[in-house]
């Protein structure tokens, strides 16, 4: 729940000002206790959301509630939510990205993917270098995060994984140290 909290509040802002204000998030939302927030009324998070010793903003500090939820169903699945994860598979990632968007809030384009790999869940990243890298192999064309693009992406890093015996996160990392602006040399 917290690293998902902290993505959102990351995303489009300062992450060292998240940071710096992490331990007053964790104080107004009951260090991050699913069931405490899911009882938050609209009031109450409205309330939060004017309170400046966290980020102000509205739509994000909803997203945490919405989150909650999200998480708190997935529970029912298995018998907790980092099972959940945990057990879902590598090779459909992007499968977890796209739950994570439609269940969740504020967690599409890179949001949940940088949450589950602070989650610690093996997971490829579409940077702006991975992004360039599968583009100029024909990998991907149109938008990144379409079906076709999510699916050809998947199957290249489950190609790469099968044939390297690396991780999703390493084989993300090496591509994109390998190219762009990240490039090493």
């Amino acid at each position: 729940m917290a690293e998902f909290t902290r993505k959102v509040f990351q995303s489009g802002f300062v992450w060292r000002v998240v940071d710096n204000k992490w331990h007053n998030f964790e104080t107004a939302f009951f260090g991050f206790d699913i069931e405490k927030i899911l009882l938050m009324p609209d009031e109450m998070l409205e309330k939060k959301a004017t309170d400046p010793s966290i980020i102000r903003h509205l739509k994000k500090v909803f997203s945490i509630r919405d989150n909650a939820s999200m998480i708190e169903k997935a529970q029912e699945k298995s018998s907790s939510f980092g099972e959940f994860v945990a057990n879902w598979p590598e090779s459909d990632i992007t499968g977890l990205w796209l739950y994570l968007k439609k269940h969740g809030a504020r967690l599409g384009g890179n949001t949940g993917p940088y949450a589950l790999r602070a989650l610690g869940k093996d997971t490829f990243l579409l940077t702006r270098d991975v992004e360039a890298f599968l583009r100029d192999r024909d990998i991907i064309q149109g938008s990144a995060t379409s079906q076709k693009s999510l699916k050809s992406t998947q199957l290249f890093f489950n190609n790469l994984a099968r044939e390297s015996s690396r991780s999703l996160t390493e084989l993300s990392q090496i591509v994109a140290f390998s190219y762009g602006e990240n490039k090493l040399t």
